[in-house]
């Protein structure tokens, strides 16, 4: 007993915390914060110079998107709480992941990252050498891990992220309407949507679906609560997201009824009527308008792809990310105030 004890005593020095939270949503939020920072926004940039032939932002872009793993790891790292000598370690481990972890490289470095970074940790100041142990340790059972296991992880996620997009094409409703309300969901609960849309490499339909989920969530909140939180609302819920809302929904479950129908509705339009696709990064399946990136990468999915997009297109466009799930929320959640189940300030912000 004294034996656990003292080892409970030393995570704990270490900082060293086994739970969902610091592994499912910590962890999981701050790799996608890496994604974006690396591929992401690289992929905008290199696009840009693409389509207005500036060679300088191509070659930016190309080498933000070059440094997805490295990212990822040290963004995982330091919501670990991982010490500099072991943050730093974590760029070769990032980049061993995501290399051997091929197309579910985003989940290769979830996992690898944060068994090295809580191995970095735990021999962290223990020596006094500990400029050579710690970069060693982590490095080391980092990239050990990736060259072992990143393979295989990524073949699993990406199996799963093809199944998805495979009875997505084969039952183009059922699954829109699953895929929205799922991602969509997602989105608004302290998990990151985009990390899982990463790591699963979710785009084609099913991608398209997803976007529409998270739109529906995002701008959903953002016009039923602005008598609440007016303009700052609007911006900060639109383009910025609608996990604010969290502590409201705790409070009024309710609250979540308008926009979750809303995505319900609009996933299977995004399938079956204006057969949206992501062929973008697959973490902008997972960003709804959070800075437009859904828009955005379902735009550079065109240009990748060499499609020429019509007038069609552009509408399913903007109504699929921002008229129909305004509309919808608000038609839905009329009936709601009426029956007494939102009531006014429930969905108050602190902006």
């Amino acid at each position: 007993m004294i034996g656990l004890a003292s080892f409970k005593a030393f995570l704990k020095r270490k900082d060293i915390e086994f739970s969902a939270k610091r592994y499912g949503i910590d962890a999981l939020g701050a790799m996608a914060q890496g994604l974006f920072c690396s591929l992401l926004i690289g992929t905008i940039i290199k696009t840009l110079g693409t389509q207005f032939n500036v060679s300088f932002l191509t070659d930016i872009g190309t080498y933000a998107m070059a440094v997805a793993g490295p990212a990822m790891a040290i963004a995982i790292g330091r919501a670990l709480k991982a010490p500099p000598l072991v943050l730093f370690s974590l760029a070769a481990v990032g980049w061993a992941a995501n290399a051997e972890g091929g197309a579910g490289g985003p989940l290769a470095v979830l996992v690898i990252a944060i068994v090295a970074a809580e191995c970095g940790k735990l021999v962290s100041k223990e020596t006094k050498v500990d400029i050579l142990v710690t970069p060693a340790v982590t490095i080391l059972v980092g990239v050990a891990l990736a060259k072992l296991i990143a393979p295989p992880i990524g073949v699993a996620a990406s199996a799963v992220g093809s199944a998805v997009m495979w009875a997505t094409e084969q039952q183009p409703f059922f699954m829109g309407i699953l895929v929205s309300v799922i991602v969509g969901l997602a989105l608004t609960l302290p998990i990151s949507s985009a990390a899982i849309c990463a790591t699963l490499g979710l785009t084609g339909l099913a991608g398209g679906a997803a976007v529409a989920g998270c739109c529906a969530q995002m701008i959903g909140f953002a016009v039923i609560s602005f008598r609440e939180n007016r303009w700052g609302g609007l911006v900060s819920q639109g383009l910025g997201t609608s996990m604010l809302q969290m502590g409201n929904i705790v409070k009024n479950p309710r609250i979540w009824i308008a926009p979750t129908l809303a995505s319900a509705i609009t996933g299977p339009i995004a399938t079956c009527v204006f057969h949206l696709e992501m062929n973008g990064a697959a973490i902008n399946s997972g960003m709804g308008t959070c800075g437009l990136c859904g828009p955005i990468g379902v735009w550079t999915g065109w240009i990748e792809k060499g499609y020429a997009a019509g007038w069609f297109d552009w509408l399913g466009l903007a109504m699929i990310a921002v008229v129909l799930p305004a509309a919808l929320s608000l038609l839905i959640d009329w009936p709601l105030r009426k029956l007494g189940w939102v009531k006014p300030g429930d969905m108050k912000l602190d902006i």
